[in-house]
């Protein structure tokens, strides 16, 4: 099939290079001219705008996009929608609020032009060993597009999960469960190393160990045991830990729902907490220890 791939990071240029290698001829854009000029290079038509997109593509025209959630993905769609016409189809392949899934699917509707949410899942491994994807939309633009998701995805690595919002409300769910795992991981890595028995523990081989079998192997410990092999202590890196938005939405949901999602909650918090330098709710905790039972403290440095 012939398609556009609007965003070329990380996850929508190995995108683009597995769908050629499923002989789809892809239509290339991205604001990096040399993005855009890498792409090309390895057999993609690249455009230079979107107009030129459109005009590159034949009807009913795909637009693929794979760009930041929110305000890039809201531009691009209120270009695209100037510029396609009716029976055309807008897919959002980012980390989008299915909250916005929900509204961008009328107001795109009443252009005629079609909307699908596919939250997906691979990352960098993605070109290598396929994409894990969720999509969401009118069942007929899936059957239409599913050539697409079969040579992206491995097998059985694709699902349609109902109408629009519904396949990126299953990724948002998804990520908050892979903090919880992380954090998880995180954690028992961490009593680990401040046991008796740490100075003799190879963090690397403890990993690959436990994926030997065990019930809690998994490729988040393969990438474990490739993060030890690289440091040892992970020393070369800091503690700083960012969230992309979907947990948040993820602990918000359990909270508009009554879902009692403890777990995922505190890994939340925890990658707050990471980002703090001698956070005051701990000076606070000190002080009333000190107040109340007489409790040492240890005074800041002058």
């Amino acid at each position: 099939m012939k398609l556009a791939m609007i965003g070329l990071g990380k996850m929508g240029m190995n995108m683009a290079r597995r769908l050629m290698q499923g002989s789809h001829e892809i239509i290339a854009y991205d604001l990096s001219k040399e993005a855009v000029e890498e792409i090309a290079a390895q057999g993609a038509s690249g455009a230079d705008s979107l107009q030129q997109v459109v005009e590159m593509l034949s009807a009913p025209r795909i637009v693929w996009i794979m760009l930041p959630a929110g305000k890039p993905v809201e531009d691009t769609i209120n270009q695209l929608k100037e510029l396609l016409s009716s029976e055309d189809i807008i897919i959002d392949g980012g980390n989008t609020y299915y909250k916005d899934d929900l509204r961008r699917f009328e107001t795109l509707k009443t252009e005629g032009i079609h909307y699908m949410d596919v939250g997906v899942s691979g990352g960098i491994w993605g070109l290598q060993v396929g994409y894990c994807m969720m999509m969401g939309g009118a069942k007929k633009i899936f059957k239409y597009l599913e050539p697409i998701f079969q040579d992206l995805a491995p097998k059985d690595g694709y699902l349609y999960c109902g109408k629009a919002g519904a396949g990126h409300f299953v990724k948002m769910v998804h990520n908050g469960i892979e903090y919880a795992l992380m954090q998880a991981y995180g954690e028992g890595f961490e009593i680990l190393d401040a046991s008796e028995f740490s100075e003799s523990f190879d963090y690397a081989k403890i990993a690959h160990m436990w994926n030997q079998g065990s019930v809690i192997r998994s490729w988040l410990l393969e990438l474990a045991e490739v993060a030890f092999n690289k440091s040892e202590e992970l020393t070369d890196i800091t503690g700083y830990v960012e969230d992309s938005g979907e947990g948040r939405w993820t602990v918000q949901q359990a909270v508009d729902t009554a879902v009692p999602a403890e777990v995922i909650t505190i890994s939340l918090m925890r990658r707050f907490r990471s980002r703090q330098q001698d956070p005051f709710t701990d000076r606070v905790l000190s002080a009333l220890r000190r107040e109340f039972g007489g409790h040492a403290v240890v005074a800041t440095k002058k």
